[in-house]
């Protein structure tokens, strides 16, 4: 099942996100279905906030599909070592049309849960670090703008607030 992105202005997205308690056929299909939906939504990463879902999961593929072996689940991540640092252009599935420059570390050690509730940890490095810290940003309610400048920060909420007037948001 394909879920609707939730859009920037919607609580669920600021909030931060409640640890995921159970492993079962229920969170499996919820992980299927995030992955479905951020495939659907042409994104690598995809936190259960974003659907509306107020758990500690995430689903990240760095290939966007193209490597089965690459899809990764992360229930009740945290960061556990970062190191150097890498200042790309990001965008986010809950704040299309917008991108900006922020900075992130080059390298990331997480330690999170499976699908099935196996702790593992893992190094992530260039793209895979970018979205390891953007999704565990939004499983604590914060949103790729909050790191932009205070200028720039403004500047999109003004147009999405204009958007929304319009309908168009």
């Amino acid at each position: 099942m394909i879920y609707p992105i939730v859009k920037y202005g919607a609580a669920v997205l600021e909030t931060p996100a409640r640890p995921v308690e159970k492993f079962n056929d229920e969170l499996h299909q919820l992980c299927d279905d995030m992955f479905e939906s951020m495939y659907a939504a042409n994104g690598v990463g995809l936190a259960a906030p974003q659907i509306g879902v107020g758990r500690r999961l995430a689903v990240i593929d760095v290939t966007v599909g193209k490597n089965p072996e690459a899809r990764l689940v992360l229930a009740n991540p945290e960061i556990i070592r970062i190191e150097g640092e890498q200042r790309e252009e990001e965008g986010c599935l809950s704040v299309p049309g917008f991108r900006g420059n922020v900075a992130r570390p080059q390298y990331v050690t997480i330690r999170a849960q499976d699908a099935a509730g196996t702790s593992f940890e893992m190094n992530g490095e260039g793209l895979l670090s970018r979205a390891f810290c953007h999704e565990l940003d939004h499983l604590d309610g914060v949103l790729f703008i909050r790191h932009l400048s205070l200028l720039k920060r403004d500047l999109i909420r003004r147009r999405i607030r204009k958007l929304q007037k319009t309908g168009e948001w």
